[in-house]
């Protein structure tokens, strides 16, 4: 079951970060400005977090499995339009249309998981669940730059439409069925829409972690799916064969970082180290990295010809950030499992609400700095800088929150 649900999220996340290898084609093909760039990658969150409501009720009363499957139809046709699109508005639709189809690609895993697993178990799936995303995006790095020379962009999102035809048939044959598993657990409304919306939005819990997820979270992913290609080949000088690599070191990183997670977190559960405060203690780190990394901007030089590269810099800043990644689960679980659907279908909302704010944020913020007089690489700076002010907004709010629940 594991295995089926985590080859479509794998497909998932190699969705989100191939138009970053494939930047420096589409902008050439389609003459695309930053913001454009960001509108196209953006597009594909926006999609994703489309659905996250209504998502969440369908999880819970029909089960993963149903929802998952009709969700992949879209996500096949969507790869299809982008492999045929000839304008960027007809990139852009796709990009929506893909977003759309694989919304559920982590929720439906974790609202299975929250029913099934126990907690600490819940902890470690959905760490290794983002693991397989890391491989996703690894393999949408130096493997797609490989195959772009043979299968063109085009011949790559066909495949890409065939592989998640098959993860269809894993899911179909693997994933039991919702009411089978679940007959002394049914489905339980929690009044009207709105009403039943008020307990998750209102609760406390889930409130502190709205910032951090909108801004932090979603600033992550928005920069390890787009904007560290962009930055290594136009602020550092990279070739795009040297982003791609970049990209791919950046991706084996996470992929380890999420296999580490998922061994450690249930020992640091049952030690009573909560999500709250590691994340308290961690996210100082990075909001510390993120200032040095953008200030240092490209390769650092040592001697006999030596440097530290900037990718590598840029690692040191998602693997702090990463901490932020426990809030999802940890969000999960605060809720009943009858409402585990809604609850994480609704903060999914958030982080990929931010992750498309975030993208289309920084490439307008770089036309703007660029239209103001900046050069290209004091544009990038200063856009990222902004980022990095929400950053500590987003922290400040988190702080006071997490703080106040404690007394």
């Amino acid at each position: 079951m594991f295995a089926s649900f985590a080859a479509a999220y794998f497909i998932s996340a190699a969705l989100r970060t191939v138009t970053a290898t494939m930047a420096p084609l589409l902008t050439q093909e389609f003459s695309l400005q930053a913001r454009d760039l960001g509108l196209l990658s953006g597009g594909y969150f926006l999609g994703f977090a489309a659905l996250q409501i209504p998502l969440g009720t369908w999880l819970d009363r029909f089960g993963p499995k149903r929802v998952i499957l009709i969700m992949l139809t879209i996500a096949v046709f969507g790869c299809a339009v982008f492999a045929t699109a000839h304008s960027f508005y007809g990139l852009l639709a796709a990009r929506f249309l893909c977003g759309l189809g694989v919304s559920v690609c982590l929720m439906a895993p974790l609202t299975a998981y929250r029913r099934w697993f126990n907690p600490e178990t819940q902890l470690r799936a959905n760490s290794w669940m983002l693991m397989t995303g890391s491989l996703g995006m690894l393999c949408a790095t130096l493997p797609v730059q490989a195959a772009l020379p043979v299968l063109g962009w085009r011949g790559i999102f066909w495949v890409i439409s065939g592989l998640v035809v098959l993860c269809m048939l894993l899911i179909a044959i693997f994933v039991p069925a919702w009411l089978q598993a679940n007959k002394d657990k049914p489905y339980q409304p929690i009044g009207t829409k709105k009403s039943g919306d008020d307990v998750i939005w209102r609760n406390p819990y889930f409130s502190q972690m709205v910032p951090i997820g909108f801004v932090i979270y979603g600033g992550m992913i928005a920069i390890q799916t787009l904007w560290a290609g962009p930055w290594m080949t136009r602020v550092a000088g990279y070739t795009p064969g040297e982003a791609a690599g970049g990209l791919f070191a950046i991706n084996f990183a996470m992929l380890l970082n999420y296999l580490t997670w998922g061994w450690i977190n249930p020992k640091l559960a049952a030690k009573g180290w909560t999500a709250v405060r590691l994340i308290r203690l961690g996210l100082p780190i990075s909001l510390l990295l993120l200032p040095l990394t953008v200030w240092i901007a490209t390769d650092i030089p040592l001697a006999l010809g030596l440097s530290i590269p900037i990718w590598l810099v840029w690692i040191f800043y998602f693997l702090t950030t990463s901490f932020v990644s426990l809030a999802q689960p940890a969000v999960g679980m605060a809720f009943p499992s009858h409402m585990a659907g809604r609850a994480l279908t609704a903060y999914n909302l958030v982080i990929f609400m931010g992750v498309f704010t975030v993208q289309w944020g920084i490439g307008l913020g770089i036309d703007l700095f660029l239209w103001l007089g900046l050069e290209g690489t004091r544009a990038y700076q200063a856009a990222f800088g902004v980022f990095w002010l929400c950053c500590l907004a987003s922290y400040a709010h988190f702080w006071r929150a997490s703080k106040a629940a404690r007394g």
